[in-house]
């Protein structure tokens, strides 16, 4: 029992903790969740941000050629939240549907609809349903 206390002091600690050093951030675009009901941890930035061997394509060729767990890079804005991780990227070509982690937005950034980004990620091709792009890393190229 007494280890059992101590436990529960240990997790409501890091909670709060967690809480206390949270940082605002995310998408603030079209449809976004409403503070209050939007996440409160976010990642630090970081990791490797130099060239990158995965291919550059549009919309319009992932969703007319892209095979089902291709490695891809898209360039464009994300025009609205559509619910949970998933969102609407544009770019010149067409619209494909995304699925973004909240810990993927940089923190202390807001991303909107008129934010170009860089995303990463793994296409997910389906026969039957909407083909999506499970992203992998999101960059803010402009504001």
């Amino acid at each position: 029992m007494k280890r059992f206390i101590q436990l529960s002091c240990i997790t409501a600690v890091l909670a709060v903790s967690a809480v206390a050093i949270a940082q605002t951030g995310g998408y603030s675009g079209p449809n976004a969740a409403p503070a209050a009901t939007a996440p409160a941890a976010k990642a630090a930035a970081g990791g490797y941000s130099g060239p990158s061997g995965v291919p550059l394509m549009t919309a319009k060729d992932l969703l007319a050629s892209g095979k089902d767990d291709q490695h891809v890079r898209l360039k464009g804005r994300l025009l609205n939240h559509k619910g949970d991780e998933e969102y609407e990227f544009a770019d010149a070509s067409g619209r494909i549907t995304v699925e973004i982690d909240d810990k993927l937005f940089p923190a202390g950034v807001k991303v909107d609809h008129t934010t170009e980004v860089e995303l990463v990620g793994e296409f997910d091709k389906e026969m039957i349903g909407e083909s999506k792009l499970d992203v992998d890393q999101l960059k803010v190229v402009a504001r």
